[in-house]
């Protein structure tokens, strides 16, 4: 992303998890009024407003954003399967989450009765991070940490992270939503490593991803959002098989519980009728700290 401004992908992904309640009620999986205040209080209340209006009334609203209702239900699907992890997290336990490249994710604020007294850490750029408590406000349980990642290096976060309260030796859930993509294979391996540092044994990391295959072979779809983004400053750049990713994380001291592309995700949640509709070639990986580290020095 550019160094001087809020990450354009960020605010897009808010808006998006914004529109949900102009969703058909049963793609209405995860409400997030924190969504829209991103783009500012005139497109918080166009949204309130329409939500409030009869059911073919929010169907015309679709109408001039079209092409936005498919990335609406991708996600919808996408946030509603990490918010499910963290649930299942909290509840077995865990009392430290850490959101890398948080963006303008709200769970801090949406999922407080799940969450408790969890404290959350969230790790980002100063700009983003500097907009997102203009719009958001301050949290008792939310701890920010303003981080580049392009310059940060990645071994002092433990050091940064403690100095908010993070404890190690605690078990971590670390989100890491919609960001591998725009990682190189080196910074990919570096968070990995700086992840399993910070986490004790039976941490978990929760991640999207996409599938190589959509990068070296993209649809029409697919390249024409590679160009979007890749004008913002935020182009695709890492991408893979999941055996592939199943070794990398072996060999950084993971292991996978469950991944799971989108299409799979989207039939449970939306029924085939809506599946239709979810972006393909994406997937979302959960994966469990181990207590070694399986290198492949051969």
């Amino acid at each position: 992303m550019r160094p001087e401004r809020p990450s354009f992908t960020a605010a897009f992904v808010a808006a998006c998890r914004g529109l949900a309640p102009l969703l058909p009620a049963r793609a209405q999986l995860a409400l997030d009024p924190y969504g829209m205040r991103v783009l500012g209080a005139r497109a918080e209340r166009w949204v309130t407003r329409l939500a409030d209006a009869p059911g073919p009334v929010r169907a015309l609203a679709w109408a001039p954003m079209l092409p936005m209702f498919p990335w609406a239900l991708y996600m919808q699907v996408r946030t509603r399967v990490i918010d499910d992890a963290v649930r299942a997290f909290v509840a077995d336990g865990g009392r430290q989450v850490v959101i890398l490249g948080a963006g303008f994710d709200a769970r801090g604020w949406r999922l407080r009765e799940a969450l408790g007294d969890v404290i959350v850490y969230e790790v980002d750029h100063p700009a983003t991070a500097a907009l997102k408590r203009e719009r958001f406000g301050a949290h008792p349980f939310v701890r920010a940490l303003r981080w580049n990642f392009e310059r940060d290096p990645m071994p002092s976060l433990v050091d940064r992270l403690a100095e908010l309260g993070h404890d190690r030796r605690e078990r971590t859930l670390t989100l890491w939503e919609g960001v591998t993509m725009y990682l190189t294979p080196e910074a990919f391996s570096a968070t990995l490593d700086a992840v399993r540092a910070y986490s004790a044994p039976g941490s978990e990391l929760a991640f999207n991803y996409i599938d190589r295959a959509l990068i070296d072979r993209p649809s029409v779809a697919a390249t024409a959002v590679r160009a979007v983004v890749r004008a913002v400053g935020e182009p695709f750049k890492l991408g893979f098989a999941p055996d592939a990713l199943r070794e990398t994380l072996r060999e950084h001291g993971f292991r996978v519980l469950r991944d799971r592309g989108f299409e799979e995700h989207a039939r449970a949640l939306l029924g085939e009728r809506w599946a239709r509709v979810v972006r393909r070639g994406r997937r979302i990986a959960l994966v469990e700290r181990t207590a070694t580290v399986v290198r492949d020095d051969t």
